[in-house]
């Protein structure tokens, strides 16, 4: 055979290994579709729902190509985790998702249909917030220790009520009883409106809820916020006190996160990462944010990961004790 035919045969098997590299891989199938899909595995018209759109176009404005947000709903979010995690991990496919489907779930649910560690790589996280305690005002309990000394005082009317069995604010209050030893009788609503509601009504003495579906009827004075979850101060609120500083060692978040399936290239995840970092520090794109009652917040890939071990180890116990469990 001339050697020239072999040279040729060289090069072009050369280039076909070029191009089996992640790098190629990627850039191909990004040109081939020229979309991304956003995955948000709940209802459209929500405030998560409203992040994953203000996310949407800040990476479709950075990364140059269309990026929609999917409503992959049911089973509580994870038939859209688990939709994104089988997907192909070329940078086209990814999940915005609030903290339980990933952290607490696990715990929460005796068989998952994916591994929120194994199939997923982190990307950033996007924004945290934090659930509220709140109590009617004709209560007339303006600290955390006074609706202490309330409960134990009067054990048959200490019941709160959460948006949901199984949900944060279920949760979260559960931590707090187990913090401040007392007992709290929990009544799971569909949704935070409802539980508002009879708060504000007086048909029930307080609500455990996220923070933004409490805060403008606490400003309204139609509610009393007492304490909030986390480590610091809310900027939304900063005049009331955290749980720790009002004496109740009781603190965790909710956050938004976006995921990529697992065996993601890495170039991919940080170029979506770098250009999360820089859109979402604009100052416009904070205040959309924090209208929506969530906080601006990025990450590295290996800090969403640490956060969400974290996270997991937070829930574990108290989901045990709260004696939580679903086959659905």
């Amino acid at each position: 055979m001339p050697a020239g035919s072999i040279n040729r045969r060289s090069v072009l098997r050369g280039a076909g290994l070029a191009l089996l590299s992640p790098g190629l891989i990627h850039r191909a199938s990004a040109q081939r579709q020229q979309v991304v899909r956003l995955v948000y595995p709940f209802a459209a018209g929500g405030g998560g729902d409203a992040v994953a759109r203000i996310v949407a176009d800040q990476m479709s404005a950075g990364l140059s190509v269309p990026v929609i947000v999917e409503n992959r709903t049911g089973a509580a979010g994870r038939m859209g985790a688990k939709s994104v995690s089988s997907a192909e991990p070329d940078g086209t496919t990814l999940l915005i998702v609030p903290n339980p489907p990933v952290s607490i779930y696990p715990h929460s649910y005796q068989s998952l249909d994916y591994d929120p560690v194994r199939d997923f790589a982190p990307i950033s996280l996007i924004a945290t917030f934090d659930v509220a305690l709140a109590v009617s005002p004709q209560m007339n309990i303006k600290t955390i220790a006074e609706l202490i000394s309330w409960a134990k005082q009067n054990p048959t009317k200490a019941s709160y009520g959460s948006p949901g069995a199984g949900g944060l604010g279920h949760f979260f209050a559960v931590m707090f009883a187990m913090s401040a030893g007392v007992d709290f009788l929990h009544v799971g609503y569909r949704g935070s409106s409802t539980a508002v509601n009879d708060l504000i009504g007086g048909q029930i003495p307080m609500v455990v809820v996220t923070l933004g579906d409490i805060i403008e009827q606490h400003k309204a004075g139609h509610a009393h916020i007492l304490a909030v979850s986390g480590g610091q101060r809310s900027p939304l609120l900063p005049n009331v006190p955290t749980f720790k500083e009002s004496g109740v060692t009781a603190e965790g978040q909710g956050w938004f996160a976006l995921y990529a399936p697992a065996k993601t290239p890495a170039e991919t995840i940080d170029r979506i990462n770098k250009v999360l970092a820089t859109r979402l520090a604009t100052p416009e794109v904070r205040d959309r944010l924090l209208k929506l009652n969530v906080v601006p917040q990025t990450s590295t890939p290996a800090q969403l990961a640490e956060l969400q071990s974290d996270d997991s180890r937070r829930w574990a116990p108290v989901v045990k004790a709260s004696g939580f469990t679903s086959q659905q």
